[in-house]
């Protein structure tokens, strides 16, 4: 990834889903290895859902309660501006001071799959009702991601929102690596967001023939099932990080490096742009692992995609097979505990991803599947991949100093 004498370390990391509001209640809830569904009715059916805790959900109203313009925000921003801040704080970078000049060195990214979704149907609902408000087209427009993360952050830098669909976050760390590495940033805060546990988005999913049905199980989300059948079930939440460039021999003990990112594109297929041998995967995973040190392309653990959809899943495990061979390395997800959270789910797989290098430890899936438990003791370098609709993938590559 350019000079190997330069390196991109994450400084600090944000983080709200289904599982907990920062690292340590994350964290918890890795290891003790529960699912965070609920059951919800939808136009009249049960099925299931990844929701924020209550607890989540109470620090979101202490948000609101510092800005009260942030009462006119859809969620999918409340918990980029909560993540946001998180990583700045970990990061040293949070002004003390709300009157501090903006911080011109330090740029933004934070994207999105489908964006205000709450929101937007709120807004429509109102505009056939010939009540609109004037509020409309700017809290619903995809750049109020990153620039009411700029402002709650201090940030004066360049301010990005993107949609990639599910790849989404994943092109917000390649997007910050490449300004901090042409030097158009000295900090950049990137990371992805998503609310769609709207009556109109998870219409959309089932209308694609891929949301589980297995309500009453205890695992309605299965990547990998032996079963063939969809267990596609939507989540929300939001994960941000700091990033920033430092010379190789200023790296310490426990810093957390971003060593290689990859990107992937093949021709589409079908609607959703997955064909059978998993192509898109099969090119991004090569280029991130190209990037790596000659002597040393080793890599301990996949993150998949896989968001239990039984073509999906099956096309990534065949891309895996076809570049790794004989030497497949450990596979993991988890979305079979917190479901897919679309253009925010990259975000929350890198944020797995650097727990189990912190932790050195994951836990297995609890039913049938195709990946076998494995017996891997040391975990040094991770690889986390996401793809999207339009035949994108993406891989990134971490490592633990």
């Amino acid at each position: 990834m350019g000079n190997d004498n330069q390196q991109i370390v994450i400084r600090g990391t944000g983080i709200i889903s289904p599982l907990g509001f920062n690292e340590a209640s994350i964290g918890a809830a890795y290891k003790a290895g529960k699912p965070a569904f609920s059951t919800v009715t939808h136009q009249g059916q049960r099925i299931p859902a990844a929701l924020l805790s209550p607890a989540a959900r109470l620090l979101l109203q202490e948000l609101l309660q510092q800005n009260p313009v942030y009462r006119q925000l859809d969620c999918s921003v409340l918990m980029a501006i909560y993540a946001a801040r998180q990583a700045c704080q970990q990061a040293g970078w949070l002004p003390s001071d709300e009157d501090r000049p903006l911080s011109d060195d330090l740029a933004v990214n934070i994207g999105s799959s489908r964006g205000a979704t709450g929101l937007f149907e709120q807004h429509y609902e109102a505009y056939q009702q010939e009540q609109l408000s004037s509020n409309a087209s700017p809290t619903t427009t995809l750049g109020n991601l990153s620039s009411w993360v700029a402002h709650a952050v201090n940030a004066g830098g360049g301010q990005i929102s993107h949609s990639m669909t599910c790849s989404t976050a994943l092109m917000a760390i390649a997007n910050g690596a490449a300004w901090l590495k042409a030097g158009m940033a000295q900090r950049f805060l990137a990371g992805g967001t998503e609310a769609p546990l709207t009556d109109f988005t998870i219409a959309q999913m089932k209308a694609v023939g891929i949301y589980s049905k297995l309500y009453e199980n205890a695992f309605p989300c299965q990547p990998y099932a032996l079963v063939k059948q969809n267990t596609f079930v939507l989540g929300e939440g939001a994960a941000v990080f700091a990033l920033e460039q430092v010379l190789r021999h200023q790296l310490k003990s426990g810093d957390i490096v971003v060593e290689a990112i990859g990107m992937g594109f093949e021709k589409i297929s079908s609607k959703t742009g997955i064909s059978p041998d998993g192509t898109n995967f099969q090119k991004s995973m090569r280029h991130a692992i190209s990037q790596l040190p000659t002597e040393d392309k080793t890599i301990d653990l996949i993150i998949t995609h896989t968001p239990g959809t039984y073509a999906g899943d099956k096309a990534e495990l065949a891309a895996i097979k076809t570049v790794f061979a004989d030497a497949v390395p450990a596979i993991t997800t988890n979305k079979w505990l917190i479901g897919h959270t679309l253009g925010a789910s990259g975000a929350l797989s890198l944020q797995y991803a650097i727990n189990v290098l912190k932790e050195q430890d994951f836990p297995f899936l609890p039913y049938p599947s195709a990946v076998k438990a494995s017996s891997i003791t040391s975990i040094k370098r991770v690889l986390i991949n996401a793809a999207g609709f339009g035949g994108n993938a993406s891989s990134v590559i971490i490592t633990i100093i």
